[in-house]
């Protein structure tokens, strides 16, 4: 039994349930939810059950959509011929942040990984194969995350992609901005060697 009421105790279980949300800052977030007016916290219910129901999968590269195809995929301004594979509709969004990207996308909605059971036949490639067979697609950038299950994801798609005769890169890995040589490790700085491009 916990010590706060049991409605108390299920919120902070349900906070608890969230990506690195611990029990501590789970019930620091249920205090300040319980310090809502009824109507905020209506407000906050609904906009949790509105992004349930309305949102699905875009038809085309599997990113987050409120009908049948997501703002990249609808525009008539990005180039359709580059495709960059992201594990998470998150990481298209990171892209995206950076302002310099001009291509579409494609969400694996998750990468290989057998200590969680992911083959490659629950992820989305497929999918992007049938877009690359479909033609017009020039390059496909792989933007895995570069730890084991990223790179391995992504070595197993560019294996698949190379009969189609597409450019297939990766993204480059190496020190990050305002990084210390000294501080990398071993690995990083490997990569950033091999990434290195001319000035």
């Amino acid at each position: 039994m916990g010590f706060f009421p049991a409605p108390v105790e299920n919120l902070v279980a349900q906070f608890a349930k969230l990506p690195g949300v611990g029990r501590k800052s789970a019930a620091r977030l249920a205090f300040h939810v319980l310090g809502w007016s009824e109507s905020e916290v209506g407000a906050f219910a609904e906009a949790l059950y509105e992004a349930k129901r309305g949102t699905c999968l875009c038809k085309v590269c599997h990113n987050l959509s409120a009908d049948g195809l997501c703002a990249v995929c609808s525009s008539g301004t990005r180039d359709k011929g580059i495709v960059c594979v992201v594990a998470e509709p998150r990481d298209a969004a990171a892209v995206e942040r950076a302002r310099e990207y001009k291509g579409v996308y494609h969400v694996l909605h998750g990468v290989i990984s057998p200590g969680a059971s992911k083959s490659p036949d629950d992820l989305k490639i497929n999918e992007l194969l049938a877009r690359v067979d479909a033609g017009g697609i020039r390059e496909v950038i792989l933007a895995t995350n570069p730890d084991t299950e990223g790179d391995t994801t992504a070595l197993y798609i560019a294996r698949l992609l190379r009969p189609f005769g597409v450019v297939v890169t990766r993204l480059a890995h190496g020190i990050p901005m305002g990084g210390h040589l000294e501080f990398a490790d071993e690995v990083t700085l490997m990569r950033a060697l091999e990434g290195r491009r001319s000035m």
